[in-house]
């Protein structure tokens, strides 16, 4: 079957008849995920095989209905190892024809052999994630239809391929899966070119030359972003590689913030006939590492924020697209990244020209992920393809040889013989020459609690994302370390989203094999999970000097600049006073004010907010920080009004003529106010039942202590004048040694039907949480309403990046990363409430009203798997609960408190407090 063909030529931002002699391509697939072309196709084995039909090039196999689906980790005995066999038909330009035609492999997983026209083209490639080329031009028919045809083996024939690639914490799947094209060059031309371009301006550059017979010169011409020449020369040739340089005057260097790019064109010429041109993109910048110092990046000591990237798309599975590149690049601007590493493999040539232009640090990686290694012929093979395809991008600044213990020591010396640039090796999880990469450090390690001091240390994985424990929680310990140590170059999150393969053997169903894959800071399809807007205001490049605002407030702000190239006068501050109005909804913004601040890179100053009349009538203070590109840096939040203070305003119109009227019976309390009814234990005060109209509200048991259990020493009952009536219960002294320990529980029911609940407690000395809670029905509660720091719930080691405001979710029981994926998860602890309704589905719904600073307040007991390692939390069985204190959260591989000192639980010693007593006030409104 004849298919229509697409000839592109290699775009420059230029047009002239001097590109007459520019590299053609034709693609035979698509160019990407989303753009693809229907070949003919054979599968040996598994879904829809041992026939003749269609698929869609490019793709994995198994996304497109055929094989079988493997994780690394399964046996490879246990594996199916199904084999692929593709055919196409396609034409060839006549006026190719006496030109230098290949075909190029951008990525086949895993062992291709190509035949066209029935005949091999070469030896097999074995390798999945390396481009590689055939010269076809006396293997092609210039005059009638070709056809190709690649048998691809999902698993090599080559042990350590399988070992390498095959063999890893991730989905391995099957095709050709990047795209496939032809190109067509004079016989004479430049095979490809590599530059180092300093950023000082220095320029060189290897051009590596084919078949020379008349060529005599060659000229090189440098162009700016905007497509202006700013320079050029010409060199006269020697041999089949020319080394050219120059010094090129007043260039812009590239570095992640401010990421400038160039465009080198090259003209291999005779005399002043262009023969063939060739052009590169690239930026100038000098990458140094200095012994017992650091990773420098022209002449500035930088530290990676980074984060570990797998190629991956549910649908799509390895096979990418420029604009998913772009959407991922973009993701990781915005929580403020400046660094990606590779894992565990080279990516597409797209995304690191996304890199280039977006501007991230790269850390580009031979595959390998445990051992054994690639064998070093195939290693020294695939290390020179890897180089050859990369070496140009400014981005990469590191090249990694394997992941831990992945690395074949014998090739070490291949990268700076192929690197113009001379770029630093690393070996993931080694330490390795200058570098230490520990891979999962804990926070001792972080205080140089290790033998490695005087070396450069980043892991190139930390802080393991499984389900909802590592990336955020964590994060503010571990870097508060690495930003005060000077030997600490950063590091990086693992992993970017959860590998959650949507498997078509079983109708799109979301696969993550378990706790293998959900390790990302997003979902499978990217949505945002709480520790992202963590990493966002961590690693804010303005950062914030902790206080609080009080009446004496005088509007200064200690701020650093911890950008490393970037004065702050580039970015802008937006200033609002905010008013959450009567309606509990609708916020007002009292007073704005934009401020532009000068402060030097690594400086520190003082940020003056303007204090408007009668300020402290505002509720939050919000500072919004964007870039001069509009990008939003981070928002931030303050209350200034207490929960107190709200509470009265929000209450102050509620109001009743009746009077509360206490009943007694044989086991209870029974107090009406109204419409309302209030049931309590007699023996121990606690809330039984709640009735509306005779309708029930259904929260009752409590308040109970979390984590331990306390002694009833005495419950009574009494009324004031006014007709409020107070139920106190008393429990047992925590210590006779202090004064006023007693603990108690008081409810105080008014007039106004609101259930006041008074509580002083001093908890046991060593507690993972602090507070008390209630039952509640779980499968009555619809969503909620509240005004505190949200929208996401938080962990004790997690409490960065929410804003103080009013919001409201639905009830739903995802649980993170693993099922559900609808983010803000709704069940948890939420920060700094000042309020919250409960909203219901059959029985009436009810508010909670805090009059006591910094409460968080418990919406039901988050699911859990129990494959979680340490991000296993204990709840408690009380599901609606108030806390002074709540759990951190640890890693798949670390406890909450290996991860810092957040990571701790509470340390409770009476005399620290007034009265011996952590003290909350809370109020109950279950009024219509």
């Amino acid at each position: 079957m004849r298919k229509m063909l697409f000839i592109a030529g290699i775009t420059l931002f230029l047009s002239s008849s001097l590109y007459a002699q520019e590299t053609e391509l034709i693609y035979l697939s698509g160019t990407s995920a989303t753009d693809t072309k229907t070949w003919e196709f054979y599968c040996s084995a598994g879904m829809n095989s041992s026939k003749w039909t269609t698929i869609e090039v490019p793709s994995c196999w198994e996304q497109q209905g055929f094989g079988s689906y493997n994780y690394g980790h399964v046996p490879f005995e246990d594996r199916l190892n199904e084999t692929g066999t593709y055919r196409y038909q396609f034409d060839v330009p006549g006026e190719w024809q006496g030109n230098e035609v290949e075909i190029v492999f951008e990525g086949v997983m895993t062992d291709a052999s190509v035949t066209i026209n029935g005949k091999s083209v070469g030896l097999t490639h074995q390798g999945a994630f390396y481009q590689f080329a055939y010269d076809v031009s006396g293997k092609v028919n210039y005059s009638g239809t070709n056809t190709l045809e690649v048998f691809v083996k999902k698993h090599s024939d080559n042990e350590s391929v399988n070992f390498a690639e095959r063999r890893a914490d991730y989905w391995v799947f099957g095709g050709i899966f990047r795209p496939v094209y032809l190109q067509s060059k004079p016989l004479e031309n430049i095979r490809r070119v590599a530059i180092d371009a300093k950023a000082d301006g220095r320029f060189k550059a290897d051009v590596f030359l084919s078949q020379l017979k008349n060529a005599d010169n060659l000229k090189v011409e440098i162009y700016d972003n905007n497509g202006k020449k700013i320079h050029s020369w010409d060199t006269i040739l020697s041999d089949n590689v020319t080394r050219v340089e120059s010094r090129i005057a007043n260039v812009l260097s590239w570095n992640p913030e401010r990421p400038a790019i160039y465009k080198a064109v090259f003209h291999l010429k005779k005399e002043d006939k262009i023969l063939h041109t060739q052009s590169e993109k690239f930026g100038f910048r000098t990458v140094e590492v200095r012994e017992s110092d650091g990773i420098y990046v022209n002449g500035v000591r930088i530290k990676f924020k980074g984060v570990n990237r797998h190629t991956f798309h549910p649908e799509y599975a390895r096979t990418s697209s420029k604009a998913l590149s772009i959407e991922a690049v973009n993701l990781m601007k915005d929580m403020n990244m400046n660094a990606v590493r590779m894992s565990h493999y080279p990516p597409e040539q797209h995304f690191l020209e996304v890199c280039d232009s977006l501007g991230l640090f790269v850390l580009d990686e031979l595959a390998g992920w445990q051992l054994p290694p690639y064998e070093t012929p195939i290693a020294k093979k695939l290390v020179k393809e890897m180089i050859q395809r990369d070496v140009n991008h400014p981005s990469i600044i590191l090249w990694d040889n394997g992941n831990e213990n992945g690395w074949n020591y014998e090739i070490d010396p291949e990268f700076e013989n192929l690197d113009i640039q001379k770029r630093e090796l690393i070996h993931p999880r080694e330490d390795f020459r200058q570098l230490n990469t520990l891979h999962y450090p804990k926070y001792n390690y972080l205080s140089q609690d290790g033998i490695s001091r005087r070396q450069i240390f980043f892991p190139t994985e930390m802080l393991h994302g499984l389900y909802d424990g590592g990336h955020g929680a964590g994060l503010t310990d571990f870097w508060q370390r690495m930003w005060e140590n000077p030997l600490s170059a950063g590091g990086f999150l693992w992993v970017f989203a959860d590998e959650g393969v949507a498997r078509t053997d079983r109708h799109g169903e979301l696969d993550l094999d378990g706790n293998h894959a959900p390790d990302g800071i997003l979902g499978p399809y990217l949505e945002k999970e709480g520790s992202y807007y963590t990493v966002k205001h961590i690693w804010s490049p303005v950062f914030f000097e902790k206080r609080y605002i009080t009446p004496d407030f005088n509007g200064v702000f200690k701020i650093e600049n911890r950008y490393l190239y970037t004065n702050l006068d580039q970015c802008k501050f937006k200033v609002f006073w905010l008013k959450y109005g009567s309606d509990e909804v609708e916020v007002h913004t009292l007073y704005k004010q934009e401020i532009q601040m000068p402060l030097e890179p690594l400086d520190w100053g003082e940020l003056k907010v303007d204090l408007p009349k009668k300020w402290q009538v505002a509720d939050v203070l919000k500072i919004e920080v964007k870039e001069s590109s509009g990008h939003l840096i981070n928002t931030w939040t303050w209350a200034v009004n207490s929960p107190a203070n709200k509470t009265e305003e929000l209450l102050s119109e509620v109001g009743s003529d009746d009077k509360p009227k206490l009943k007694k019976t044989k086991n209870e309390y029974v107090i009406t106010v109204g419409k309302l009814n209030y049931s309590f234990d007699k023996q121990n005060g606690l809330l039984l039942k709640v009735t509306r109209e005779g309708q029930h509200i259904p929260l009752t048991n409590g308040p109970v202590f979390v984590n331990y259990q306390k002694e009833v020493e005495s419950t009574a009952v009494f009324t004031e004048e006014d007709g409020t009536i107070h139920l106190k219960t008393r429990f047992a002294k925590v210590d006779s040694r202090y004064e006023n320990t007693c603990d108690y529980f008081e409810w105080i029911i008014g007039k106004n039907g609101l259930l006041q609940l008074k509580a002083a407690y001093a908890p046991e000395s060593q507690q993972p949480s602090l507070g008390f809670g209630f039952n509640f029905p779980e499968e009555e509660i619809k969503a909620m309403k509240w005004m505190g720091r949200g929208p996401y719930r938080v962990w004790k080691n997690r409490m960065d990046g929410g804003q103080i405001g009013v919001w409201e979710k639905s009830y739903n029981n995802t649980m993170t990363g693993h099922s559900g994926f609808e983010y803000p998860e709704f069940k948890g602890y939420h920060a700094e409430t000042y309020w919250a309704e409960v909203k219901t589905r059959n029985c009436p719904g009810f508010k909670i009203y805090m009059k006591t600073n910094d409460i968080f307040f418990k919406m039901l007991n988050p699911d859990q798997r129990e494959d979680g390692g340490h991000t296993l939390i204990d709840f408690q069985k009380e599901n609606i609960g108030f806390y002074h204190g709540i759990e951190a959260i640890g890693t798949k591989f670390t406890t909450a408190l290996e991860t810092g000192p957040q990571g701790s639980g509470y340390r409770f010693k009476p005399y620290n407090y007034v009265g011996g007593k952590l003290k909350m006030e809370i109020i109950f409104d279950f009024s219509d």
